[in-house]
């Protein structure tokens, strides 16, 4: 029995090899932040640069400022709260595009390139819509129960507890909602892999009627299956990897608020980036990691493809390669039992005229010039 490799050294070499797709993940989800900040910016300078109050936001750092501020920007202009809402169907928009994009890279090897990831995405959209939509039942149906447990036990430690030692006593109902959270979003990650998966073989692709088989209840299963029988190196990678980018997010985060009372923004900008960049990366090496899983277990098994043979009228079993390290499935060699006997098609568009004097002269350099044949000549 061979050791199984680690995912998590897979998964990051699977990240490396495909830059591409982090690096237009981040360039969208910068330029999409860019674009719903301008409105925000303008409606804050309307507020700010007219106002005494605002010296204490510049030369210092005043808590009780900005929220009066936000206030103020909500009370004149209470729309603006609802258009910033609409940054949240163009995520959604780029998530569903970007996702199923990379996930078909990490399995398939192809380059990350713009046009795969959109392409792919196009492909995969209405099908990663209804995960999307099954995941939050499963969320609703699991966690709703175990929200309601920890609100009713919070208000219960509310009543005969306080200081630190009510944090303690709340702190495991959190941490169980938590866990389990990340559970169900690792379900539903496998589920996505396999989607994906399935999606790129033309013959499990084909419904009975002909047409695609678009359907994502095949990938349940196999995502169950995997996740059962890899459960602690799957599960373990998956919080490994979600705690270090939560952990770069909150000290990028605090060492830029300790910032804010700098007469310079760029800096503070910059950590702020590299944080949400490292958060985004630590997400993709948990895509890559569920993709080396589901490379380790494949859904299904290629089955010897058969060609019939034209000259001996009989079937020819052609064999089936076993898969490569970070390609989708294995591709299956076709093999001819005999080369065509038909010549190649001449490329000259009338005959050579040097082909016919070559064959005169062997014609009288075996029969003569008069065209009888030499008694020597055997042929």
């Amino acid at each position: 029995m061979t050791p199984r490799r680690s995912v998590l050294l897979h998964g990051l070499r699977l990240v490396v090899a495909h830059p591409g797709a982090l690096l237009w993940t981040y360039a969208f989800n910068l330029g999409i932040a860019l674009l719903f900040s301008v409105r925000v910016h303008a409606q804050f300078s309307d507020v700010l640069n007219h106002s005494l109050a605002a010296e204490r936001l510049n030369t210092a750092f005043d808590a009780g400022t900005l929220v009066a501020a936000i206030g103020r920007v909500w009370h004149d202009a209470p729309s603006s709260g609802s258009a910033a809402y609409l940054g949240l169907p163009l995520y959604l928009a780029v998530y569903f595009l970007l996702v199923p994009g990379t996930l078909f890279c990490y399995q398939s090897g192809a380059p990350a390139k713009l046009r795969t990831l959109l392409s792919m995405g196009l492909s995969f959209f209405w099908r990663f819509i209804r995960i999307t939509l099954l995941t939050l039942v499963l969320f609703a149906a699991i966690l709703g129960p175990l929200f309601a447990l920890e609100s009713a036990w919070s208000r219960y430690v509310d009543l005969h507890a306080t200081g630190m030692t009510a944090i303690y006593e709340e702190l495991p109902g959190i941490v169980l909602l938590m866990l389990v959270a990340a559970l169900l979003r690792l379900y539903c990650d496998l589920v996505e892999v396999y989607t994906v998966e399935r999606g790129e073989d033309p013959g499990l692709n084909a419904a009975p009627s002909g047409s695609p088989d678009r359907r994502i209840r095949k990938a349940l299963l196999p995502a169950l299956r995997t996740l059962r029988q890899n459960f602690f190196r799957a599960y373990g990678g998956f919080l490994l990897l979600a705690l270090g980018g939560l952990t770069a997010v909150f000290l990028t985060g605090r060492v830029a608020v300790h910032m804010l009372a700098q007469p310079r923004v760029w800096p503070m900008f910059l950590l702020a980036q590299l944080g949400v960049f490292l958060l985004l990366a630590s997400r993709n090496w948990q895509r890559g990691a569920e993709c080396a899983l589901v490379l380790e277990n494949p859904s299904f098994a290629r089955q010897p493809l058969a060609t019939a043979d034209p000259v001996h009228h009989h079937m020819v079993t052609a064999p089936t390669f076993a898969a490569q390290p970070g390609s989708v499935s294995a591709q299956p060699a076709y093999l001819d039992a005999q080369p065509d006997p038909e010549p190649a098609a001449p490329s000259l568009l009338e005959p050579d005229p040097a082909v016919f004097e070559r064959e005169l002269e062997l014609g009288e350099a075996r029969h003569g010039p008069s065209g009888r044949s030499d008694p020597n000549d055997i042929r």
